[in-house]
């Protein structure tokens, strides 16, 4: 803790903390850089439902940006306290994130469309009430893993059937931010003795925040080209400001 600062939420009681000196810049923000690191993440997600709602997009992709935007917000106010509460807060959201993508990856092709919502959805009611109770520690890191591996086969499969050039490009951004930003986590994590001895700390967490959030976005996007190429509404990637992509389409007249 910085010198003179004072904790304004008591005693840390999350079980992970990140390699960043608590309270350096305000008595109000525990992590300070791990916090205001989520903020690129939500302006992507809205900038990504305000695409899908504009362009009519099916509903699951505005729920799937309203919980990337829920997951930097939980994830926020974890770093800004360092409570257990806010530590369930944010890693709940996470698995409820995933539970969203496998859906909207495997859905085209469940022929019984009942059934994968139903079992998602009570998987993941059942999951937010034992991490209320229980703390799972390591167990919930290997459970977001295998979570996140079941959807990486699919992501290739739609890969490797897409031809749109611009659309690949998506996905191996999607792949080079995921890489990036995993090893920022990684060297965070496992270097912190080191890093505290630098001059400069590279806020590695804080970095993984950043890509994480541009990874959703690119993932997003992605799908969203995907899932509007199997309805027929000839998607295309075009690019705001000639820099930031995103799906334009064109339904026909009868949809």
């Amino acid at each position: 803790m910085a010198e003179g600062l004072s904790s304004f939420w008591g005693p840390v009681t999350s079980t992970i903390e990140c390699c960043e000196t608590n309270y350096s810049h305000s008595s109000y923000i525990a992590e300070f850089y791990n916090t205001l690191s989520n903020v690129p993440a939500i302006i992507l997600a809205l900038m990504g439902l305000i695409n899908a709602l504009r362009q009519r997009f099916e509903k699951r992709f505005t729920v799937l940006h309203i919980s990337n935007m829920i997951l930097s917000i939980g994830s926020m106010l974890y770093h800004a306290t360092l409570q257990q509460v806010q530590q369930q807060g944010d890693e709940t959201p996470m698995v409820w994130e995933m539970l969203l993508y496998m859906y909207i990856l495997y859905s085209p092709d469940w022929h019984y469309r009942s059934t994968m919502p139903t079992f998602l959805f009570l998987y993941g009611a059942l999951f937010a009430v034992l991490h209320a109770v229980v703390r799972f520690g390591i167990g919930f890191k290997v459970h977001y893993v295998i979570l996140c591996l079941l959807c990486i086969p699919r992501m290739y499969k739609y890969y490797i059937h897409t031809e749109n050039i611009s659309a690949k490009r998506l996905a191996k951004l999607y792949v080079a931010t995921l890489f990036l930003g995993t090893m920022f986590w990684l060297c965070d994590r496992l270097f912190c003795k080191q890093i505290s001895g630098w001059p400069v700390n590279p806020q590695g967490h804080a970095l993984w925040h950043i890509f994480m959030g541009f990874n959703s976005y690119f993932a997003n996007t992605f799908l969203m080209f995907c899932r509007a190429q199997q309805r027929g509404w000839a998607p295309k990637v075009v690019h705001f400001m000639g820099v930031l992509p995103f799906v334009k389409i064109e339904k026909p007249k009868t949809q």
